[in-house]
């Protein structure tokens, strides 16, 4: 019995020092609380920022939207009349809400295979190379965050196809994206971040 008991004591240990903090940071107002509480945010947008060139407040602002920085956001359940679970919405996963397809693409694509969608200085890096690709394919500057966010959300093909504009709470979203990522740049500057 002994054995036992320490053996599921051992387990417990394990399980909670190999848990990951799937919280999001307090205060998601503030740009300069949110890379306070958590520098290795700030440590992952600024190398994707170098590596893509999409700037840190773009990126902020669009996770925010996203996943509000919750690293195992995921799509909520659809139901069948209103009681049968059908399975989620979509496979929007983690910080980025990148899709399975889309991820896979971007594994392949980079050569990063071991990413994950959980791990921020990996969806950071996904939505520079996605948001790169908007530029180049797209011609949208990498500092439009209203644009990368519809094209983002819509898909390159979807944004090419106009599909949001029929959308009026999406284009409303992506007000809000924009509006965000000024906050976001304006907070980050005068707190020297």
């Amino acid at each position: 019995m002994s054995r036992l008991l320490r053996a599921t004591a051992l387990m417990v240990l394990v399980a909670a020092c190999g848990s990951s903090n799937n919280t999001a940071p307090r205060n998601l107002d503030d740009a300069c609380s949110i890379v306070s509480q958590r520098p290795n945010y700030l440590r992952a947008m600024r190398s994707t920022e170098r590596r893509w060139g999409v700037p840190v407040h773009v990126q902020m602002a669009t996770i925010y939207q996203e996943s509000k920085f919750v690293s195992n956001a995921r799509t909520p359940h659809r139901y069948a009349l209103g009681v049968i679970p059908m399975g989620r919405q979509s496979s929007a996963y983690g910080y980025s809400q990148a899709l399975d397809a889309t991820w896979d693409e971007y594994r392949q694509n980079t050569g990063h295979r071991r990413a994950q969608r959980d791990d921020i200085d990996d969806a950071t890096d996904f939505m520079g190379w996605y948001m790169s690709q908007s530029t180049e394919d797209l011609g949208i500057s990498r500092s439009d965050a209203r644009n990368q966010y519809l094209a983002y959300h819509e898909g390159r093909t979807g944004y090419t196809r106009g599909s949001y504009r029929n959308k009026a709470w999406l284009l409303r979203v992506a007000g809000e994206v924009s509006q965000r990522a000024e906050t976001y740049n304006r907070q980050l500057l005068s707190c020297g971040r």
